[in-house]
């Protein structure tokens, strides 16, 4: 709100946002439904089947991989995740913005973050210096309700959304990818490239894989998005979707290179502060173990004669007594 005043007293030069005054279509020779069937070729049909591979592979994983992220146990949803009908639904919405050319609406994934964050609880009491305990997610429907019924009102206030800087715009969507960032140990490893091994913070992962091998490992990611996006800025976008399961088999190709130990702790999904908790755990559990066998060896040390064998000492022949006569012998 600060910067569009700014934008407006100062009369600056900036870039707005466009916004139609009217409902429809943005061309004036077609109505509001396109029928698949035209004055296109026929041939034209079939060949539309490459494409539309590629564009049901990009909105698959786009939609499943947000779905998952959301849906994970560290989150602790109480109900249930519903993967199938979600991607039911769509496919069938997909279809009808089709017919009527509206763009497709389907899961973004820094908006399902950033909405999950909004709604997390914490516990409110907490000792001096203790962070708080994460209790949950709100779970409810009134938050997406609101969101897209003010999606839908948003068309109401063209004459006021068409003084908004297309800066300021970008800076807002800049400011939600960068908030989304913490807690990725993606980011995470990329600052410890620069940072001096002294300066570096306790991440669970540099105390279970060398630092040179959690290098080789980001070098490695950094490479395959570099690839992606100069992909995606070219005129060969439309094998973008191709590009992204080709991931899937450079993540293959890394078992060649790293230990399954390695890839445990750099390709896991867990949160960092998760994984750091349960390794503390852990260490804790081994050093009371190991507290409990020193204790015993104490107390074995206080008390040695519970442990030491019991010796028997045969007596001499003389002190013996003597041994009755055999009965079946009788003297002559």
């Amino acid at each position: 709100m600060v910067f569009c005043a700014l934008d407006h007293l100062m009369s600056l030069e900036t870039p707005k946002l466009h916004v139609p005054t009217e409902i429809k279509p943005t061309r004036p020779d077609r109505g509001w439904v396109v029928m698949p069937i035209g004055k296109n070729p026929w041939w034209m049909y079939l060949a539309s089947f490459v494409p539309a591979l590629l564009v049901t592979i990009l909105i698959f994983m786009d939609q499943q991989i947000t779905a998952v992220i959301v849906n994970r146990k560290e989150n602790k949803l109480k109900k249930g995740c519903g993967y199938h009908l979600d991607m039911f639904w769509v496919g069938i919405l997909m279809a009808v913005c089709s017919f009527l050319c509206l763009p497709w609406y389907v899961a973004a994934t820094v908006i399902s973050i950033a909405h999950i964050d909004s709604l997390k609880m914490e516990s409110e009491c907490s000792a001096p210096g203790e962070q708080p305990q994460f209790l949950g997610v709100r779970e409810q429907r009134l938050t997406g309700i609101l969101v897209f019924v003010l999606t839908g009102v948003s068309i109401f206030l063209a004459p006021i959304l068409q003084y908004i800087p297309m800066p300021v715009l970008y800076g807002v969507f800049l400011y939600m990818g960068v908030a989304s960032l913490s807690g990725i140990q993606f980011w995470e490893r990329i600052k410890l490239i620069l940072m001096p091994a002294k300066h570096q913070p306790d991440f669970v992962f540099l105390r279970h894989v060398p630092l040179r091998r959690v290098h080789l490992f980001t070098l490695v990611q950094i490479t395959c998005l570099a690839v992606l996006w100069i992909l995606k800025s070219t005129v060969a976008a439309i094998i973008f979707p191709v590009m992204i399961l080709g991931l899937m088999v450079v993540r293959k190709m890394l078992d060649f290179v790293f230990s399954q130990h390695d890839l445990a702790w750099l390709d896991d999904i867990l949160p960092e502060k998760d994984k750091k908790k349960k390794d503390d755990e852990k260490k804790k559990k081994e050093r009371k173990k190991t507290k409990c066998r020193d204790h015993d060896s104490d107390e074995e040390l206080k008390y040695p004669s519970d442990s030491l064998p019991s010796v028997k000492i045969p007596k001499k022949p003389s002190e013996c007594p003597s041994s009755s006569p055999d009965p079946s012998h009788t003297p002559s």
